[in-house]
This record gives C-alpha cells, sequence and structure tokens, in this order.
C-alpha cells in the first residue's frame, strides 16, 4: 500500500518550482569521462538528454517524461540509438487506467495499470531514479511492472559526498528485478538521484567526481559481499571422497565416451576412474550420476569478466575464462578472492590489454601514446606474469612489430584486433600469433586504407562483406597468410549472429533454447536488434554478410587453421551457442568439445592439469543427463558442476540471477559420522 502524503511530498521533490531545473550528470571511467546525461525538471515534465561514447561507441537518447502525482510515468517517451546503433522509438501511456506502449519487441497494453511501473526498455540512467523515487513510496518497497514482472527495493547505508560547502549525506539503495543483477544507486535526501554506482562507467552528479574512484571501491565491495553470501550458501565442500556413480566420461582426445564408470573426487584431485563394482574404502559422499556423461570444464577464451558473471559461468560449466581485457586492479582483486575462496568463479588467464591513446580509444588495460610506452606496457605485462598480450584499434599499426618482438623475446603469446588504417596482412608480418574476431580479419577485404575503423565503422562496413568474392587475390593472400604462418582465429562467432542478425521483436535464434527461462526484463531486452537497419537493404546485406562469414570461417577450418572458441558475450549459455556455430563451420560436437577442453588447456600450457578427467588431474568438470556428443544442446542442462574439488548444483545457482533452471540437481548421499563414545572410566 502507497502514502499518498509521502507520494504527494516526492511529487513536490521532483520540481513544481516556477522555474525550469537542470540536473547534470557525468559518465566516467578510471581514466576519462565518456558521457553525460542532462535532465531538466520542468513541474512533473522531465525531458533528458543522454551521450555515451567509449572505444569509439554508445548509446544517444533522448527521453521525455510526465509523471503523475504518485510519481509514476504517465507518458514516456525515448528516441536515440543503442551502443551498436540500432534505432529507439519507444512509447508508454496510460490513460483512463489503460496503459499502452510500443517498443522494440512490439506493442502491448494492460488494463487497470493505473498503479503499475512501466520499465522503459531503452530507459536511460536517469529512469533508475523515478524507479526508486515510486519504490521508496511504497510500505513494502515493491511494485508489479509492465510488461511484467517486480521490481523490489532494499535500503542500505548513509554516506557522505563531496566537501565543503557541496558536502551532503546520500543513500545507498539497491534495485531488483530489472535484469539478472541489482542495480545500486545512491539518492540524495529529496529523492533527487545522486549516482548510479559501477567499476565503468559510472554515473555520479556533475561537480562530485573527486568522490568516482570511493564509489567505484563501493560498488566493488557491495558485489563481494553478494558473492561471497552466494558462495556461502551454494559451494559444497565435502570431507571425505566424494564418489560419482554411474557417469558415463567424455574423453575429448578420442571424442568418445567410457563404459560407466564411478569418478572419484579428493579434495580437489582426480583420484579414480573405476569400475562400477569398485567398493569405497571408508566414509564416502555418493553422488548419483544415473548415466550421465562427464564432460571436462570448459574453456571460454574471450570474457571481459566481472563479479556478475562469475557465477553464471559456472553454471554452464565453464571453469577456466581467458580475461581480454579489463581494469587490471579490478581484475587483480577478482582474482585474489576467487582463488582464495571467498568467490565462485571460473579460473582467469588474463591477456594484457595495450590500446594506443586517441578520442576513440578504449578506456582499458595500459594506455600507450608512443612505441617507447607500448614496450613498457608488454614488459609491465611479462614481469606479472600474463602469457600474452592483447593490441588494439587505436594502437599505432608502425608500433605493433617492435611490440610483438618484445612480447616473444619475453616469452609472450601476441593477439589482438587490427588496428585503423591497416589490415590482417601487415599484423601478420608484424608478428600476430592470433587474430581476434573475424570482422577484423574480413573488414581488411572491404575497407578502403583511410578508413576508420575506430568508430562504428568497424562493424556497420559488415555489411559489404555481401558483395564479397571469397575467391579473390585479396582474400587468398590473407588466408594463405594465416595458413602458412599458423597463426590461430578467435573468430567470436556468437557475437556476429547477434549483430548481424537480430531483429527487433524477435527470439535470436541462438538464444531459442534457453529464453524463456531467462526472467522477462532480460527476455525482452534480447528480442532487439543490434545493428541499425532501417535502411532499405540493410537487413539483407547484413544477413548475407553473416553468411560470408560462415563461409570463410568454414574454409579456415578446412584448410587447418586453429579456430578458438570465445563469446565476447560474458560466456555462460552464450558459449554453448559459440560450439553450435563451431559445428555450422564443420566441427562435430565431439570435435567442438575438444577445442573447447584439451586443445584450450594445451594452447594456455594447462594440459598436465586441466582439460580432460583423468586421474591426478584437478577436479574441473560437470555432469549433464544425456550425450553431449550427439547433441551440444545437452550442455545446458548441466546437473552439478565441479571446480577445484567444489561441488555446485546449477538448479541452486540459476535462481539466484532470476533463471528457471534447466535440470534438477542429482542425488547425493553425504555420509552420517557418528563421534566415538566417550572413554567409560576405569
Amino acid at each position: 500500500m502507497r502514502s499518498t502524503l509521502l507520494f504527494a511530498a516526492l511529487a513536490l521533490a521532483l520540481g513544481t518550482a516556477e522555474a525550469a531545473e537542470t540536473q547534470r550528470y557525468v559518465v566516467l571511467t578510471p581514466e576519462a569521462t565518456i558521457g553525460h546525461l542532462h535532465a531538466t525538471v520542468d513541474g512533473d515534465t522531465v525531458s533528458v538528454d543522454y551521450d555515451v561514447k567509449d572505444n569509439g561507441r554508445g548509446p544517444t537518447m533522448k527521453e521525455t517524461l510526465r509523471l503523475s502525482e504518485a510519481g509514476l510515468p504517465v507518458e514516456w517517451s525515448i528516441s536515440g540509438a543503442t551502443t551498436f546503433g540500432s534505432k529507439v522509438d519507444e512509447r508508454f501511456a496510460v490513460a483512463d487506467g489503460k496503459a499502452t506502449w510500443k517498443d522494440a519487441v512490439g506493442a502491448g497494453e494492460a488494463a487497470n495499470a493505473s498503479g503499475a511501473l512501466y520499465i522503459g526498455q531503452s530507459g536511460t540512467p536517469w529512469a533508475l531514479g523515478v524507479y526508486a523515487r515510486a519504490l521508496m513510496a511504497d510500505d513494502d518497497g515493491r511494485i508489479a511492472t509492465l510488461p511484467g514482472g517486480e521490481l523490489r527495493l532494499e535500503k542500505g547505508d548513509t554516506l557522505e559526498v563531496g566537501s565543503g560547502d557541496a558536502k551532503q549525506t546520500v543513500q545507498r539503495i539497491t534495485l531488483s528485478g530489472l535484469d539478472l543483477d541489482p542495480t545500486h544507486l545512491l539518492v540524495e535526501a529529496d529523492g533527487d538521484l545522486f549516482a548510479v554506482l559501477a567499476t565503468r562507467g559510472l554515473l555520479i552528479r556533475e561537480g562530485f567526481e573527486a568522490d568516482a574512484e570511493r564509489l567505484r571501491q563501493l560498488t566493488v565491495e557491495l558485489g563481494e559481499q553478494r558473492f561471497i553470501a552466494m558462495q556461502a550458501e551454494v559451494a559444497h565442500r565435502y570431507e571425505h571422497p566424494v564418489r560419482i556413480r554411474n557417469v558415463r566420461v567424455f574423453d575429448p582426445k578420442t571424442g568418445t565416451r567410457s563404459e560407466p564408470v564411478s569418478v572419484v573426487v579428493y579434495r580437489n584431485r582426480i583420484s579414480g576412474i573405476q569400475p562400477l563394482d569398485a567398493t569405497g574404502t571408508g566414509p564416502e559422499v555418493v553422488v548419483e550420476g544415473e548415466g550421465g556423461t562427464l564432460v571436462p570444464g570448459l574453456y571460454e577464451m574471450h570474457g571481459h569478466i566481472g563479479q556478475n558473471r562469475t557465477v553464471l559461468n559456472l553454471a554452464a560449466g565453464i571453469t577456466s575464462v581467458r580475461d581480454m581485457g579489463n581494469d587490471n586492479d579490478v581484475l587483480d582483486r577478482l582474482i585474489e578472492s576467487i582463488e582464495s575462496g571467498k568467490l565462485a568463479g571460473p579460473r582467469i588467464t588474463r591477456a594484457g590489454f595495450i590500446e594506443g591513446r586517441s578520442p576513440f580509444n578504449s578506456n582499458n588495460g595500459y594506455l600507450v601514446s608512443s612505441q617507447a610506452q607500448a614496450l613498457e606496457a608488454v614488459r609491465w605485462y611479462a614481469a606479472r606474469g600474463f602469457p600474452q598480450i592483447k593490441l588494439y584499434n587505436s594502437m599505432n599499426p608502425a608500433w605493433s612489430a617492435a611490440a610483438a618482438a618484445e612480447a616473444h623475446r619475453l616469452g609472450l603469446r601476441v593477439s589482438g584486433h587490427i588496428p585503423a588504417f591497416t589490415n590482417a596482412d601487415a599484423m601478420i608480418a608484424a608478428g600476430y600469433d592470433e587474430l581476434t574476431h573475424i570482422n577484423q580479419v574480413m573488414l581488411g577485404w572491404v575497407l578502403t586504407p583511410e578508413e576508420d575503423t575506430r568508430t562504428l565503422l568497424r562493424l556497420t562496413a559488415l555489411k559489404r562483406l555481401d558483395q564479397l568474392d571469397l575467391a579473390s587475390p585479396r582474400v587468398r593472400k590473407t588466408m594463405d597468410a594465416i595458413v602458412e604462418k599458423k597463426v590461430a582465429v578467435e573468430p567470436t562467432l556468437a557475437i556476429h549472429e547477434n549483430l548481424l542478425l537480430n531483429q527487433d521483436g524477435q527470439v535470436p535464434s541462438g538464444q531459442a533454447e534457453w529464453i524463456e527461462n531467462l526472467p522477462v526484463g532480460a527476455q525482452r531486452n534480447a528480442k532487439r536488434a543490434w545493428s541499425d537497419m532501417s535502411a532499405p537493404g540493410d537487413r539483407e546485406a547484413y544477413a548475407g554478410a553473416y553468411r560470408k562469414i560462415l563461409d570463410g570461417v568454414r574454409e579456415m577450418h578446412q584448410r587447418g587453421v586453429f579456430l578458438i572458441p570465445g563469446t565476447d558475450l560474458g560466456g555462460g549459455l552464450a558459449f554453448h551457442r559459440e560450439l553450435q556455430l563451431f559445428e555450422q563451420v564443420g566441427f562435430t560436437p565431439a570435435q567442438a568439445l575438444r577445442r573447447a577442453t584439451i586443445d584450450m588447456a594445451e594452447y594456455l600450457g594447462e594440459d598436465q592439469q586441466l582439460g580432460s578427467i583423468e586421474r591426478g588431474k584437478l577436479a574441473d568438470f560437470f555432469l549433464v543427463p544425456g550425450d553431449p556428443t550427439a547433441s551440444l544442446s545437452e550442455l545446458k542442462n548441466a546437473r552439478m558442476v565441479v571446480k577445484d574439488g567444489v561441488v555446485y548444483f546449477p538448479s541452486e545457482l540459476y535462481p539466484r540471477f532470476g533463471i528457471k533452471p534447466f535440470s534438477t540437481a542429482p542425488a547425493v548421499h553425504v555420509p552420517q559420522i557418528q563421534p566415538p563414545a566417550p572413554a567409560s572410566a576405569p
């Protein structure tokens, strides 16, 4: 039940003064200011201007809201473009208690909706403050939302921000139900939005930039608190040996499954693979495998991992992730927390991200302005145990050969994007060992030398691939060089599928198997285009480009190019889709599983400990009920995941993100050990 009096006060606080007020915010990374949000409040109407650009791309939005006396949107229009350029034209209105809306998914309506809160699909961060106001005025902090679901609020502690005359007290608010993860905000005493917390892309009131670093650290701490508590609830550590009975073991080296056996784990090692009739030697935990398949833990080879994706990767059977660029300090802290057992998460291999400074640079990793600084960055990463470097879009191509030579001298592999104003041929000649993203390779076949791929052009120009002749001399030269130099290619097919094929209002083909298990908000966001396809012929050109990408990668596979599976989508279920796309370019399910397990362990030099289920190796594997060598769709049905000997059940993990589990946990029998009776008195 809502307090009408409080709502009236809140509506007054929004701004009923005669003069309009503009609330100004900035968007920050640790390295730079990357955007702004200006909200002009005029009575019950708010006009918002929002623009963010990082790595040459970002959303640009204009929105207008009219709020009821209760602080709820009754009219709302949103227009602009998303991060990757798709057009936004969203509308919402309430009249006579009936709500109507139109977003990228389509049109909808709801009767008796005057008390419901509409969640804008493309709303700016300022809308989060609207949601917070509404929930703070609600007696139980819960409001039904449109088009579906429920939004929940939890009040946190207060803190001081600013200094001198600008010093003030703000309160932390946590919103849950918008997506897979909660959102943390700070609100001022009058209810106005002060900040939206994030480690990157922090939004904060203009004039309070000095508080940004402290708020980033607060964001990390809040995430740690959540996931430490989750780890305490879902991590099953057993004192006694764990016998997983009646399972078939997938051997990635042969591509076959064993006859039914029992796999025994003690602490963090596989202590035995035994016949079914083998008996234990003392108290054991017994897991009923019921004839399912044990698969070695998967390697997601293109992550930018944060706290919010560690658990979801585990739930999908991913026990190792290669991070391809991150805030180095934040990543170090995350790795330390995982390795200490505080947080659940995969093993993380780090790639040293090196980017050149430019108006379009990614604000990540190590930023350089000269070849000398690029070499310094290589040495910095080498001294800290990074096995490879990754060169990025704004790197001066002329520095690449020297950086690669220094990396090789120090024992590091070299991977990367193709920097602007060059092509894959030049970077192969410069010493690249691995090419990241198939678009980075193929754009060199359709761009002119002066075209700038530091912008969205590196994505929008892909539609030119539709007219590309893969038999042309330009293509042949690059293909031959990749083969001759034994350069690995990480195509990230799944993200290109989303970029080139996703349509507004349609279920993406790559998510059809699991989208209905997601919360309403996540389903809604999935059913939207990534790219702007508004011009005549664009949709067909992008679809043709995707077919050409598959043809190109298929040829690479046929010619023996070493293809590396990674998503750049956060991993999890998306990684299963990546393996299915490997199947489309010529891999069998068993071969795709091999590539994602033992092949990647060998690639990273970890095959003596990981990549297969063998006696003495680390206990990293997962249990599925069926046969993944017959269908990779089986992967999502993981019933149990073991990482470093710790047991997790996806049926316990997924609900903590609002995801409906795909399977049930196996039966587990834990021995009840009676303490020894006290010795009797003589």
